[in-house]
């Protein structure tokens, strides 16, 4: 079982959002556990002190060490400690997540700490003595680390074993072979003149495959041409993007 506990000051914001869909799905399975913890319960004066002014002046507040490092604290004395266990320290400055990020959490089957930080950021020391690993939700700034938790643990919590219902489904997704995931139809195959690609409905399972394939290397050509820096392309690969870069495209819809 993957053990996720989330440091905040906002425990509400993650009630509804743990206690839905997948993630619900995924507590009552026994796949994961999920504890919140308010950090300024951890501030030791009465006014529940969190955060303070910066040496060497500035704008903003920030988080103090103390309450954050005492109720990292509190979780090993309480649990235990483990040796596959992550401290992840949500911040814009972060290493960015990504599929493969995910994945690499997702396969700890141990301990994720979520720190979310608000105000105008964390004392250093949080960051250089007990996080192992800043992570970035994306190059932008966001109030807190929140929301930017929850996105991250909906992306891991889905990879572990047993989560969703059809293993295979998360195998087929963007990002998970480099490429951005191929179109999608369902029924009707024909909605106000709009029609489904004939090869969708031809029950050739080998044609339907390489048509798939084509379109994903299409879209992510199209859409993300960064991504194609990090894939393995085939010969065929590379010959379609050839042609696609000089303007022909009648390779694009065929279904042979």
């Amino acid at each position: 079982m993957l053990e996720i506990y989330i440091l905040t000051l906002f425990p509400d914001m993650f009630r509804g959002v743990l206690s839905e869909s997948i993630l619900k799905r995924a507590v009552e399975r026994g796949h994961v556990r999920f504890e919140l913890i308010n950090f300024r319960d951890f501030a030791p004066d009465r006014h529940r002190t969190v955060d303070d002014y910066p040496f060497g002046g500035g704008v903003g507040m920030v988080l103090k060490p103390q309450p954050i490092f005492d109720a990292v604290d509190d979780i090993r004395t309480r649990v235990g400690s483990v040796t596959n266990e992550r401290v992840l320290l949500m911040t814009p400055v972060g290493r960015p997540f990504t599929q493969s990020f995910a994945e690499e959490l997702a396969d700890t089957n141990g301990r994720l700490i979520f720190i979310c930080g608000h105000y105008e950021g964390f004392d250093e020391r949080i960051a250089e003595h007990l996080a192992t690993d800043e992570v970035s939700l994306g190059d932008f700034v966001m109030t807190g680390g929140e929301i930017a938790a929850m996105a991250m643990i909906d992306a891991i919590v889905r990879l572990l074993p047993g989560v969703l219902g059809n293993e295979a489904s998360a195998k087929d997704e963007s990002f998970v072979s480099g490429l951005l995931e191929y179109p999608q139809y369902t029924r009707p195959a024909d909605f106000r003149g709009l029609t489904v690609p004939d090869i969708l409905l031809s029950g050739h399972h080998e044609r339907i495959r390489r048509w798939r394939h084509r379109q994903a290397l299409w879209r992510t050509w199209r859409r993300r041409p960064d991504l194609l820096e990090r894939v393995a392309l085939s010969a065929d690969d590379r010959a379609l993007l050839r042609a696609w870069q000089n303007g022909d495209f009648s390779d694009l819809d065929d279904e042979s």
